[in-house]
Parts: C-alpha cells; structure tokens; sequence
C-alpha cells in the first residue's frame, strides 16, 4: 500500500481502510468507547501505526487537550494476581473521573510494540505498565517522548523512573528463613522467570537466609519456572524426583506453589505432612486451598492504588520529582509448613 501522507494528515478514515473496518471501529477504539473484539482492537493499533496515524486530543477532548483515559499494559488478565492490582487501579481512577483502558499482551512483543507506541501518541493521558519482562526497550522510548508512566512490580536503575512494588527480597528471605526455623534445611524453591527483577529478587532473599543459616546453596533444589500452576508441578515433580528430595519448597507464588502441591499429591505425599510448601502474593485463593497456603502476602490492591495516584500527580505536576515505594511483605502462616519429619 502506498504511503505518501505525512502523519499529521492521516485520518481514522485512512486508518478504517487499511484495517478493514469501519470509520465508527476506529472511532470507537480511539475514544475508548465501547466494547471492540481484541482482535478488531489489535487490527486498528497496528493500521495506526504503519500509518503514523496521530491522535487529535483536541477534537476528542474540550478538557485541556487530555483525554481523561490512563492506559494499563499487563500480560495477560488469567491469575487473581492482576485482578487485586487492577481493582486497586480502578478505585483511584473511578474516584478522579478518569476511564481505564487496558491491554493485554500474553508476552507477544509485536503488540506490545504497537501499544506503548500508540499510548504514547495519544491514546491515554499517561501509561501504567505491569509487564515484568524485559520492558526497558518500551521505557527508553517512553523516556525519549517525555511521556508519564508508572511500572508496577518491576524495579529499575533509571533514576527518572518511578515505579511501585513490593520487597521482593525481604519477602524471599523470610519466606525461606520460617522453613528453616520449623528445622527444614533441605529447601527447594520454583522460581519465576528468572529475566525478571522480581523473581531474582525473591531468589536472593531465598539465597540470602540459607547463607545466614549456614546452609550452603545446592543448584539441584532450584528449579527455574514461570509463575503458572503447569510450572510449579513441573519443577515439584522435578524435587521430588531428585535421590535426595527436599523436605519444604519455596514457591515464588502462589499460582505455582499450587501446582508443586499437586505435584506432591500426585506422588502419594501430602502437604504438609511430608513436604512443607510456601507461596507469594497471598492471593485470595491461598486462604481457601486444602490445607490453607502459608504465603508472604503483598499489598496487591494498595500497589496498584498508589501506582495510579502517583501517576495522577505526575499529570498535574509534571515537575514532581522522580519517587519509588516499595512496600513490605508479611508471612502469612497457615497450614502448609510444619516441622519435617524425623528422618528413618
């Protein structure tokens, strides 16, 4: 297709054409307006982008130029883990009269390519992102643009960034240190993915209390996984196939200490009679498994209120100086950890 409009000329006609849907589509996608299938939404973002299409805030807005929209970016909306965060979101901007308009990624960099770009231009007043992999490609342009975000559960070493999350490393390291007071020595752990802050951070802290301990760090009992119930059975199944199984496992959430517990199950065991399990997050859930899930529960919904006020004052101030908060973790015990078994 032929592209010889400058990109302040292109128009959601021309945007509607190259998408293959209709003017209203476009518009609806624009203003935010009512519902439109995500693969119809994905469509027009990437038609507005090849074109260069520019939102015109002052034909959809009388308020300043702004378009009362905070755009949100996360991977995907399957786990009660983003649910908390973005109930926490949605209070803040239900209480400021602003709109919500989130995107889901399901860890696919061309759409997140496309979001952030078109975000950037137009679409929403300011970005939160709640992408924890390798999101810098996205924050530099964003840098570059001079446009406000706010990451979520992501720490990084940009002095201008601001960003919201919990310690990771204290909630690793006490996590680890109540297994090794009930007398565990051999601890396994699942992590996440380990290309992110967050779950190094939890593995440090993991790495930090047996140190502290005297317990020296055995590669065999970690077992990189990736946050979901499939990976903590995997890496639970992988424990306790090991000649010397570990008697409590360190789960870096709660989705996946789901499945090393099902893992355990599986094999004749039970939790935690003969392996003590402990999870992150404290999702709602956690207090309602069979036994309940002893957890180190982070302020989920406050992490995405204060990520969003914090946004909200970069818009009306955007001289305010760079901040962070990380907030602390709390172990939350329940009935998945108790003391190990006397050996023979």
């Amino acid at each position: 297709m032929k592209r010889n409009k400058s990109s302040h000329e292109v128009t959601i006609k021309d945007v509607a054409k190259e998408a293959g849907v209709s003017y209203s589509t476009v518009s609806r996608v624009v203003n935010n307006k009512s519902y439109v299938n995500p693969d119809t939404r994905e469509r027009v973002l990437q038609a507005m982008v090849r074109l260069g299409y520019q939102v015109n805030l002052h034909a959809r807005s009388l308020a300043g130029g702004q378009s009362n929209v905070i755009g949100l970016l996360v991977v995907d909306l399957t786990t009660q883990y983003m649910g908390e965060i973005i109930n926490g979101i949605d209070d803040v901007l239900a209480a400021h009269q602003y709109e919500l308009m989130l995107y889901t990624t399901h860890r696919r960099k061309a759409k997140e390519s496309a979001y952030v770009h078109m975000m950037a231009r137009g679409l929403a007043d300011g970005l939160l992102i709640s992408l924890p992999r390798e999101p810098e490609a996205y924050l530099k342009s964003l840098r570059q643009k001079g446009f406000p975000y706010v990451i979520i559960d992501h720490r990084t070493e940009e002095p201008s960034d601001r960003f919201v999350s919990a310690d990771n490393h204290q909630g690793g390291y006490e996590a680890t240190k109540h297994l090794i007071e009930l007398g565990h020595r051999r601890i396994g752990i699942v992590t996440g993915w380990t290309d992110m802050v967050s779950a190094q951070d939890r593995l440090a802290g993991y790495q930090a209390a047996l140190a502290e301990a005297g317990i020296l760090f055995s590669e065999e009992l970690l077992y990189e996984g990736d946050f979901s119930q499939p990976g903590g059975f995997r890496g639970g199944s992988y424990l306790l196939d090991l000649a010397e199984p570990p008697t409590a496992v360190f789960a870096s959430n709660d989705i996946s200490a789901m499945g090393v517990i099902e893992a355990i199950r599986a094999q004749g065991l039970q939790v935690p009679h003969d392996i003590s399990v402990v999870g992150f997050d404290d999702i709602p859930t956690a207090a309602l498994l069979n036994p309940q899930l002893t957890t180190m529960r982070q302020p989920l919904q406050e992490m995405g209120r204060s990520a969003t006020q914090m946004l909200l004052d970069m818009l009306k101030n955007p001289e305010t100086m760079p901040e962070s908060i990380i907030f602390p973790t709390e172990l939350i015990v329940r009935e998945s950890t108790a003391p190990p078994q006397p050996s023979g």
